[in-house]
């Protein structure tokens, strides 16, 4: 059964530079879905189902249920740990404070900081393998980490919550009329040539066959769309 889809808050944005790809992404109560400039009214309407039907699904992932949460968590533990700890309970808590996550060894129970509910799927799996490691390893010892290594984002996974914490940290301590870019950048920082997608888009390709040249286009809409700070993916 397709989920409910509201097109009054959708805004199409067209491109001559978008050749291949359709762009999906939310904004505040918009949503926003970035499409060649030479799809026709049918291949929008298509296109912009496709990219809404995607992204409820990949909101879904990363909201689970605490079943899901704990299947998802069996699953972990049997990739990466060798199924040698299996959770008597997974499920979200509101009450972690400043921890992402906590384990009781003694009865074998998993509670996630709700805060992580709908962070990227590979940082909520991150969260799951340490506080399933620590059934393992009480500490944070040589042996705990080498659990994790097995698991590819972790060092990823870690510094997406340190930057998590640091920026919700810093956004508390602003003093008032302080803006965010007059806060410390880190030296880090990638330039990414002025596209502003947020990081939780969903893209596809398009096939070249649906692109007919004879269709009639709406190109004319790529002025209203493509104004400065417009993502241009390719």
């Amino acid at each position: 059964m397709q989920p409910t889809q509201d097109l009054s808050q959708v805004e199409i944005r067209r491109s001559r530079k978008r050749v291949r790809t359709v762009t999906a992404w939310r904004e505040g109560d918009r949503t926003i879905v970035a499409i060649p400039a030479r799809f026709t009214r049918a291949q929008e309407r298509e296109w912009v189902r496709r990219m809404l039907t995607r992204l409820a699904t990949q909101e879904r992932r990363r909201r689970p249920s605490d079943d899901e949460l704990m299947s998802r968590a069996t699953e972990l533990a049997a990739k990466y740990l060798g199924g040698r700890v299996q959770p008597t309970t997974v499920r979200w808590s509101t009450n972690q404070g400043r921890r992402w996550g906590s384990c009781t060894p003694s009865d074998g129970s998993i509670r996630i900081s709700d805060r992580v509910r709908g962070m990227p799927r590979w940082v909520l799996d991150y969260v799951l393998l340490h506080e399933l490691a620590h059934l393992l390893h009480a500490g944070h010892g040589p042996d705990f980490w080498a659990e994790l290594d097995t698991y590819p984002r972790t060092l990823r996974a870690r510094g997406f919550l340190e930057g998590y914490a640091y920026a919700a940290e810093r956004g508390a301590q602003a003093a008032p009329g302080e803006s965010d870019e007059d806060a410390d950048r880190p030296t880090d920082e990638v330039d990414d040539g002025g596209i502003d997608e947020p990081e939780d888009v969903v893209s596809d390709e398009v096939d070249v066959d649906e692109l007919n040249p004879d269709d009639e286009a709406l190109g004319q809409l790529e002025l209203d769309f493509d104004a400065p700070g417009a993502s241009e993916t390719r």
